[in-house]
């Protein structure tokens, strides 16, 4: 392995290391002290701590082992070692934490749970879009959905109402479970922002008597792809081109710093595209 795949490597461990840092400080900083119960293992690690204090992060380590093997046996599936260190360092954590941890770090209920289940989002969308997990009921659910033809994300839902639900049982109050299902769609929606954000794309058309040079410096400057179309404009009949970059959105700046530059004349249109696939983007997946 060369120097650069090593770094690359060290770098990608370190991101995997934050992020789970993020999240087990969303659960063992605000969620758990406040007596929240969220969704996933690590909600059901959090009743078991409630009911009989069975230390969360040795829990969810043991729940998360087994689930694993139980995956090999019946799927065949291999977890990466990304998966398992995640795992392993998030129980760690989940341990070490929810110690010191014996009150919220703020007062309100109702902030403990917007900010805990953020940041147990975010830091759990960080570890998927650089290949890691922190493990849990979807494994569950992929081997029920191998025997019964029912939706991955409806067999997760449920899981995690169910769990979600026994806090009744702990702490025999309503709104807890209330709370638990709110940090549940918190939880849900920062994923997905951490997700679509971080492959978020935008397809851009310009329309420049420039369009030769701007084709040039967006090849050379930006490092971007460009088609350039023939066109026949509707309504002079003139012949004109188009160029179409497809770009990430968090790059796209760059792109219209540089038309400005050229040509602050240009007609340009930018809009969202979903589902980009090929060099530089997503691979197809059948």
């Amino acid at each position: 392995m060369n120097s650069s795949k090593v770094l690359s490597e060290i770098k990608s461990y370190a991101i995997l290391t934050i992020a789970v840092g993020i999240s087990s400080l969303g659960w063992a900083g605000f969620l758990i002290p406040s007596d929240i119960i969220g969704g996933g293992v690590t909600g059901l690690s959090s009743t078991f701590y409630f009911l009989w204090g069975w230390d969360i992060g040795v829990t969810s380590l043991a729940i998360n082992a087994v689930l694993i093997l139980m995956a090999i046996r019946i799927l065949g599936l291999s977890y990466g070692v990304k998966t398992v260190y995640c795992i392993v360092i998030f129980s760690l954590l989940l341990s070490i934490l929810t110690k010191h941890f014996t009150e919220p770090l703020v007062s309100d209920i109702f902030m403990a749970t917007l900010i805990g289940a953020a940041l147990g989002g975010a830091g759990t969308g960080l570890l998927f879009i650089n290949g890691g997990s922190t493990g849990g009921t979807e494994i569950i659910a992929m081997v029920v959905n191998k025997y019964k033809n029912i939706s991955l994300g409806r067999l997760l839902l449920g899981f995690d109402i169910v769990i979600i639900s026994t806090s009744y049982i702990v702490f025999q109050d309503i709104e807890k479970i209330m709370y638990g299902l709110i940090s549940m769609a918190i939880f849900s929606y920062c994923i997905d922002m951490v997700i679509t954000g971080n492959k978020q794309s935008v397809q851009i058309f310009v329309i420049s008597d420039k369009y030769e040079e701007l084709a040039e410096k967006i090849l050379t400057v930006a490092d971007k792809g460009v088609t350039i179309i023939d066109s026949v404009g509707g309504y002079t009949k003139e012949s004109r081109k188009i160029l179409m970059i497809i770009s990430k959105k968090r790059t796209s700046s760059t792109l219209f710093k540089l038309i400005k530059d050229i040509d602050s004349e240009a007609f340009v249109t930018m809009g969202n595209v979903s589902n980009v696939f090929g060099k530089g983007f997503d691979k197809i997946k059948a």
